[in-house]
C-alpha cells in the first residue's frame, strides 16, 4: 500500500513537473538560481544544516538578492535582502501572507490552534486581532512591574546557582509568558505547566525540522495506519498532539479556575474574557482565547533564551562593552537600585547592546516562511503561486554595506554622535520579528522583557570567562546549534556580584 502511494506520488509529480514547464515557456522568467534537475529541480543541492548561509552564497555568486529554488514541483523564493523582503512581504502582503502546509505539525500534531502557524484566513485574522488588543505598545506596558518582578527572581536564581544560567534564562523566560498569558505565579523548579509547555515546544522544533519527515513532501502518507511498517512518524505524532494539548488546556483550566474564584491576576486571559459578547458564540470566543493564549508561550521562550544566552556570550568577548554598559548604567540608576523601565532612554548603550544581541546572532535565521496565494510579478520575474517564501533574516542583518563588519559584536554602530540610539541606522527588529502581515504582534512586550533582563543583569553581575583547575581561561568555542531558532553550543562563564551591596541588593528585591 505505501509502495502505491509512492508511486502514484512520483507519476502526480513528473505531470506537474511537464504541465509547468509546458505551460511557463511563453510567461515572464523566474528569478535566477541553481541549475535545476528535471523532476526532482534542486533537491539534491538543498543544504541541511545553516542554510542561510548556503542562500547567501548562492545569491552572491548568481548576483542577486532574490532567487528561485524548486524541490520536486514546488516553488522557493529566497530573498536575500531588507528591500525584497519588504517589497513581497510588506507591500505585496494580500497574495504573500500565507503559510506553507505543514503536514506534520498542523495536520498530525494538532497545532493548527497556532495562529502563527494557521494558513492566512478568518481565524488567523480573528485571534491576530485578539492578541493586538491587548499588546499594542500602550496595553502591553500594562504587563511591565510582572516583568521587573520575575527578572528580580531570575537575579537571584542566577546568584544561587550561576553554573545552571541556562535553566535560569529559560525558568525566566516561561514564567515572564505564563504570567503575562495566564496570570499564573511560576515558582516550584518542577513546575507543571513549565514542563508541560517545554514538553511541546520540544516535539514542535522536532515536527517543524525541514526534511525530517517524508509526509511533508508525500502528504498521503499522513492517510496510512499506525501500525504499518515505517509509520513510525504517526505514532511519534500521536504522542506529540498529547503535548501540545495538555500545554493548552492545563494553564487555561487553571486560569479560568482562579477567574470563577476571584484569585486571577491580571492576564491576557482574564482580559479577553472580559470582553466577551453575546453577540457571537461564547464558545468559540473562549476557543479563540485559549488557543490565542498557547500562541503566545510558542513565539516566547525560545527566542527569550537564545538572544539572553548570546547576550553573555557577547559579554565574555567584549568585557570593554560590558565595562561601557555598566558605567552607563552606574551614572543613571542611584545606588543601591536596579534598572527600571523608566531608565531605556536614558541608557542607550545598554539598549544598543540589546539590539546588537538580537542583530548579531538572530534567533531564527529564516523567519517562518511565507506562502503565496496567486502568481505576482516583481522586477520582471515571475513569483508563482503557491511559492515558499523565505525571508534570509541572517543575510539581512549581516549585510555589510548596513551594518560595517556585520559580523564583530559592536553595539556602537546603533549610538550617534549625539549619544543617543542612531535613527539612522536600521533597527534590526525591522527584520527580526517578521514582514507583512505576519509580522510578530508581540514584539513590543517581546523586546520590552528582553531589556529589563540585560539592564539588570549588567547592572549587579559581573559575566566573565571562568577558569579551569589549573587557572587557565576557559574560552567558549562561539558555535550555535542550528535550528528555528538557534542557540548557542553550551559554554561556561562566570556570573559574579560587582560588590557586596549588588549581592545584598538581589537578595533583597527577590523578596518583595
Amino acid at each position: 500500500m505505501e509502495s502505491n502511494h509512492i508511486i502514484l506520488a512520483l507519476i502526480c509529480s513528473v505531470v506537474l513537473y511537464l504541465y509547468k514547464r509546458r505551460s511557463s515557456r511563453h510567461l515572464a522568467p523566474l528569478p535566477p538560481g541553481p541549475r535545476k534537475l528535471p523532476i526532482i529541480g534542486n533537491l539534491l543541492d538543498m543544504p541541511t544544516t545553516f542554510e542561510w548561509e548556503t542562500y547567501d552564497r548562492w545569491c552572491k555568486e548568481l548576483g542577486s538578492d532574490i532567487i528561485h529554488l524548486e524541490v520536486a514541483g514546488t516553488s522557493i523564493i529566497i530573498m536575500n535582502s531588507s528591500e525584497v523582503a519588504e517589497e513581497l512581504l510588506d507591500q505585496h502582503s494580500a497574495i504573500h501572507s500565507d503559510r506553507p502546509r505543514l503536514v506534520m505539525v498542523n495536520e498530525l500534531m494538532g497545532w493548527n490552534f497556532s495562529f502563527g502557524l494557521m494558513a492566512y484566513g478568518d481565524e488567523w485574522r480573528a485571534q491576530r486581532k485578539l492578541f493586538q488588543q491587548e499588546f499594542h505598545p500602550q496595553a502591553a506596558e500594562r504587563f511591565q512591574p510582572l516583568e521587573t518582578r520575575v527578572t528580580h527572581q531570575f537575579l537571584y536564581r542566577l546568584l544561587q546557582d550561576p553554573k545552571n544560567y541556562v535553566h535560569h534564562i529559560r525558568h525566566l523566560a516561561a514564567s515572564t509568558i505564563l504570567g503575562i498569558a495566564y496570570g499564573i505565579d511560576v515558582q516550584e523548579e518542577n513546575d507543571p505547566y513549565v514542563d508541560a509547555a517545554e514538553r511541546a515546544l520540544e516535539s514542535l522544533g522536532l515536527g517543524i525540522a525541514p526534511g525530517a519527515f517524508l509526509v511533508e513532501s508525500i502528504p498521503v502518507l499522513k492517510y496510512i495506519p499506525e501500525w504499518f511498517p515505517g509509520a513510525s512518524f504517526k505514532r511519534k505524532a500521536k504522542e506529540w498532539a498529547r503535548y501540545s494539548s495538555i500545554m493548552r488546556e492545563l494553564p487555561y483550566t487553571a486560569a479560568k479556575e482562579h477567574i470563577s474564584q476571584g484569585t486571577a491576576q491580571p492576564s491576557f486571559t482574564s482580559y479577553s474574557l472580559e470582553k466577551l459578547t453575546e453577540s457571537e458564540d461564547v464558545v468559540e470566543q473562549e476557543k479563540r482565547v485559549q488557543s490565542t493564549a498557547a500562541t503566545m508561550y510558542t513565539g516566547a521562550t525560545d527566542s527569550t533564551v537564545s538572544v539572553i544566552s548570546t547576550f553573555i556570550l557577547a559579554m565574555l568577548a567584549n568585557p570593554e562593552a560590558q565595562k561601557r554598559a555598566q558605567e552607563e548604567i552606574d551614572s543613571v540608576v542611584q545606588a543601591g537600585e536596579l534598572p527600571r523601565f523608566s531608565d531605556q532612554e536614558r541608557l542607550p548603550y545598554v539598549t544598543a547592546i540589546v539590539k546588537e544581541a538580537m542583530r548579531w546572532k538572530n534567533v531564527t535565521p529564516l523567519g517562518i516562511p511565507h506562502a503565496s496565494t496567486s502568481e505576482d510579478i516583481y522586477r520582471g520575474y515571475r513569483i508563482p503561486a503557491g511559492s515558499i517564501m523565505v525571508p534570509n533574516i541572517w543575510a539581512i542583518l549581516h549585510n555589510e554595506n548596513m551594518y560595517p563588519e556585520p559580523h564583530a559584536f559592536k553595539p556602537e554602530r546603533f549610538i550617534g554622535t549625539d549619544g543617543k540610539i542612531n535613527p539612522l541606522i536600521k533597527d534590526p527588529d525591522t527584520a527580526l520579528f517578521g514582514f507583512g502581515r505576519r509580522i510578530c504582534p508581540g514584539r513590543f512586550m517581546a523586546f520590552s522583557s528582553i531589556w529589563i533582563a540585560i539592564a539588570s543583569m549588567l547592572a549587579v553581575f559581573d559575566i566573565t570567562k571562568p577558569l579551569d583547575e589549573n587557572g587557565c581561561v576557559v574560552e567558549p568555542t562561539y558555535e550555535y546549534i542550528p535550528s528555528m531558532a538557534c542557540v548557542p553550543a553550551p559554554f561556561e562563564c562566570s556570573l559574579k556580584p560587582r560588590t557586596a551591596q549588588a549581592d545584598e541588593m538581589i537578595r533583597s528585591m527577590a523578596l518583595d
